[in-house]
């Protein structure tokens, strides 16, 4: 069979066009520099050991002692054998990051639009209108590489389900088993839900569409077919899948033992997040605009008023100062933002070019692909909202299985900036296929033109007498004395302003494209020319407003986000005290109290550290933080103190790091623990809320705090006071720790080493013991009179059964591969 190189070009083009492309929008990558992203530094903070061990050893270690003082290393980028879709992905996304990423985003588009039967010209646009939406730029610029990397094989699995549906049922299979391996190895489980919440949508539209057509067999054989290619690639990924839905039960995202807070009160015992914590990110209603009126809400937080704005002009009137004095008040602490969230990077801007293609599609195409990606914007858009539509994110929240797992749920907008490029380019395909009559073209473009032009005028002239414009601090503006109502006046209407500016500049836009394709349909212009010139308004409407939000060089006003290799390599700079522990060659934890300590990875990255940096925190150490290490605003305490030095004490923490105002400090912990002890008295306690509140009392050295079902566990009888007991750490790494002990009196023996019922297995003697939870986080042992070795070692049954799991399934997947190919070399020959 003969491959045409004719036919193929194209597509080569097209993707040298998107590595260039690619490679342009980040060019200081070229020079060798790094993108700066808080979130993978704060990651290589509470990854570094694993990711130092890997380099010196060539090998996985499952458990890191260096962050939460102890945690499995699952979500922090472990690695498994027999995992070839990594490797494949790796292969794919051969670019420096995070070119890397923009690259996939176009690629996988692509492969939609073409699967659409959409031609390569219009998909390569619609793969632009994609991979350079605001919301797909930033997450990129603040380090959510794990989202950005799902997001983008979102659109190569919808095509493996489409092919599916078209009857393609064997590459449309293997697509799917591919794509979803690859969305899985992603590792970003929220998008990956959301991204099943568009294809339960999609298929709800498909069965509908197969009643009407009468072709139900089909459907239910393409859904069979699909689900046997989702099993497959869930079994490619079992290392990890199994590994932190293991993990999840045991973190912050996990069923809670509490029944009460640290205040005291009764909280509901969940599954999932608490609901408070789930909608705290809830997209405002009036924010919806910001999807094609960039700064409709202000822009995102760090906006500021300019030098010729109201409240410049104010506090100038005002108090006579001059404007470089007002403006420096006006950008350091007035926002322009007033919509409904504490915390946004930017707007979730679609572009407006590529919007109105979309309504335009609507009076164009007709049937289930209309009806799945409207569908699913509405769902999407709904979700959102959180809290501002509190009956249906509830309800969610209650009913839907894993909902209540997630936060930050205004992300669930990526759905729509999924669909409405697909809706558009679609609809720009069929104004230049013969589908549809020229005049229904036309009546198409004069009433997707006349509606939203006439949307976009009413909200720039009239639309401060619609919308107040308030924010969520005007109130305290409003009642300083320095300032007043008259400045929260001027604060809202440059917020007008603001908004009123960008609505004329989306009104411009739908303008220009609306008569570029009303000269096409009068045959004034070529399609290549009018292509050309829709590429060229779609760049500069998406690049043109993402570039405010990543900056390539240093000016005085702004830091390049771009940083030379040593500075991206070296993400924390060791302090003087830093050093001095470093001294210290023993076995103990540091509290780092120069930042906040369980929100940052600095402290793992030098030490062994009480806290540190992850989306899903260990439970227990996270309920100790609430009750015993935070003041009742929240804040860490900021030393030790009555309340917080048992804990401290039991974790073995030697070292605190403080800062004044003049330096650094470092503060030795002389009643610390060590790594282990014998202890003469257990208070027995039913269950974790009195386990929690018994350590208010604690007196670590002398006093365990056991559940009665643990004791029961390991079978600990009556204990008595040993004045000559002792334990001693001979030997420590992160999967293994080494001790030997003696005692005249059975025991019960502490260590200082957070508790997780998986994966670790304690000998005494070489004889396997029971681990019991005591103290509420740490391990404790029943030990016996005499001289013993004690061993603790990790050993996840989780990770061997994974990497079966997935060694099986890659044969599989290979072999049908193979298997595809060759009947399809004997079919076309």
């Amino acid at each position: 069979m003969r491959i045409s190189f004719k036919k193929i070009a194209p597509h080569i083009v097209v993707l040298l066009i998107f590595i260039i492309a690619s490679l342009a929008y980040f060019f200081p990558v070229l020079s060798g520099k790094k993108l700066y992203q808080n979130d993978i530094v704060q990651y290589k903070g509470n990854a570094r050991q694993l990711i130092e061990n890997r380099e010196t050893t060539g090998e996985e270690i499952y458990w890191t002692d260096a962050a939460f003082g102890g945690m499995p290393t699952y979500q922090l980028g472990a690695r498994y054998e027999y995992d070839f879709i990594d490797q494949l992905d790796r292969t794919i996304r051969f670019l420096p990051r995070p070119a890397d990423y923009l690259f996939l985003y176009f690629f996988s588009f692509y492969i939609l639009m073409l699967v659409l039967r959409v031609n390569w010209k219009i998909a390569l646009l619609g793969a632009f209108a994609f991979g350079f939406s605001t919301y797909l730029v930033i997450i990129l610029g603040v380090g959510h590489n794990a989202k950005a990397h799902a997001i983008a094989y979102f659109p190569l699995v919808l095509s493996g389900l489409i092919l599916v549906f078209q009857r393609k049922y064997l590459w449309g299979g293997i697509l799917t088993a591919v794509a979803m391996a690859l969305e899985l190895q992603a590792n970003h489980p929220q998008m990956t839900y959301y991204l099943l919440i568009a294809a339960v949508v999609m298929g709800i539209a498909y069965f509908i569409d197969a009643v009407k057509r009468g072709v139900l067999p089909h459907y239910f054989k393409a859904v069979g077919i699909m689900i046997a290619a989702v099993l497959l690639a869930l079994g490619t990924n079992a290392g990890n899948l199994l590994a932190t839905q293991e993990y999840s039960k045991e973190s912050t995202r996990g069923p809670s033992e509490l029944t009460i807070n640290a205040q005291g009160g009764n909280v509901e015992s969940t599954n999932g997040l608490d609901y408070d914590y789930i909608t705290q990110y809830s997209y405002g209603i009036a924010e919806s605009w910001n999807l094609i009126i960039p700064r409709f809400a202000g822009g995102g937080s760090g906006a500021r008023p300019d030098e010729d704005s109201n409240t410049v002009q104010f506090i100038m009137d005002t108090y006579g100062a001059p404007k470089s004095e007002a403006l420096e008040f006006v950008q350091q602490s007035v926002p322009l933002y007033w919509g409904a969230q504490p915390i946004v990077e930017a707007p979730a801007y679609i572009g407006i070019t590529v919007f109105f293609l979309a309504v335009l599609a609507l009076f164009l195409i007709k049937g289930r692909l209309k009806w799945w990606t409207v569908g699913a914007t509405i769902v999407a858009l709904l979700l959102s909202y959180g809290k501002n539509l509190d009956f249906l994110t509830q309800f969610f929240v209650d009913y839907v299985p894993l909902y209540s797992k997630f936060r930050a749920i205004t992300s669930i907008q990526v759905i729509i900036e999924l669909c409405i490029p697909i809706l558009a380019m679609v609809g720009l395909y069929q104004v230049f296929n013969g589908a549809r009559d020229k005049e229904d073209k036309f009546k198409a473009l004069k009433f997707s033109g006349i509606g939203l032009g006439a949307v976009l005028l009413i909200l720039a002239l009239f639309g401060n007498q619609i919308f107040d414009f308030a924010g969520l601090y005007d109130n305290s503006y409003r009642d300083s004395e320095q300032l007043g109502p008259r400045f929260v006046d001027a604060l809202r209407q440059d917020r007008f302003e603001v908004m009123q500016a960008d609505a004329f500049r989306s009104l411009l836009y739908v303008g220009l494209i609306v008569a570029a394709l009303w000269l096409y349909l009068k045959s004034k212009f070529s399609e290549n020319l009018i292509l050309v010139a829709l590429g060229v308004l779609i760049l500069v409407d998406l690049v043109g407003f993402d570039q405010n939000f990543i900056t390539y060089s240093d000016t005085p006003l702004e830091q390049s986000n771009f940083v030379f290799p040593r500075d991206y390599d070296q993400p924390f700079l060791p302090t003087s005290a830093d050093r001095v522990i470093s001294e210290d060659e023993g076995f103990y934890r540091v509290y780092d109290l120069l930042v906040d300590p369980f929100n940052s990875g600095r402290g793992p990255y030098f030490h062994r550290s009480l806290g540190g940096y992850h989306g899903a925190k260990p439970k227990r150490i996270e309920d100790l933080a609430d009750f015993y290490l935070r003041e009742d605003n929240g804040a860490f305490i900021p030393g030790i103190n009555e309340q917080n030095h048992e804990i401290l004490n039991m974790f073995n923490v030697k070292y605190i790091l403080t800062a004044d105002e003049m330096q650094v400090q470092v503060t030795e912990n002389p009643e610390n623990l060590g790594p282990a002890w014998f202890v003469n008295k257990v208070e027995t306690v039913p269950n974790a809320d009195q386990e929690i509140l018994a350590l208010k009392k604690l007196d670590g050295k002398n006093l365990a705090i056991i559940q009665q079902d643990q004791k029961d566990y390991i079978g600990l009888g009556e204990i008595a006071q040993d004045s000559t007991a002792a334990i001693t750490l001979e030997s420590f790494s992160p999967e293994k720790l080494v001790y030997t002990s003696t005692s005249s009196q059975p025991g019960l023996t502490v260590f200082s080493e957070a508790y997780y019922p998986y994966g670790w297995k304690a000998t005494i003697d070489g004889n396997e013991v029971p681990i019991a939870k005591v103290n509420y986080a740490l391990r404790g042992l029943n030990v016996s009179p005499g001289e013993h070795e004690i061993v603790f070692t990790f050993e996840p049954e989780v990770v061997a059964t994974g990497n079966a799991v997935m060694l099986a399934s890659n044969i599989l997947l290979g072999l049908l591969i193979l298997g595809s190919a060759v009947f399809w070399y004997r079919k076309n020959r």
